[in-house]
């Protein structure tokens, strides 16, 4: 991890990745995430990441 900024966007990787791999419809509904305790601390909205729908991409694989 390069930062502060680095870190966070591996974050918020791990944390789409079950909406990705197409687990669940939102980064919310994925009970096994440390995702519910961010929101509760007020690090991300209950809404972020949105849905699945319409999701494509390669979402930073190389």
């Amino acid at each position: 991890m390069r930062d502060d900024r680095d870190v966070a966007r591996h974050i918020d990787y791990i944390h789409f990745n079950p909406v990705k791999h197409g687990l669940v419809a939102r980064a919310a509904d994925w009970p096994y995430s440390s995702f519910h305790r961010l929101v509760r601390l007020g690090v991300y909205p209950a809404d972020w990441g949105g849905d699945a729908n319409g999701t494509s991409g390669r979402f930073g694989e190389r």
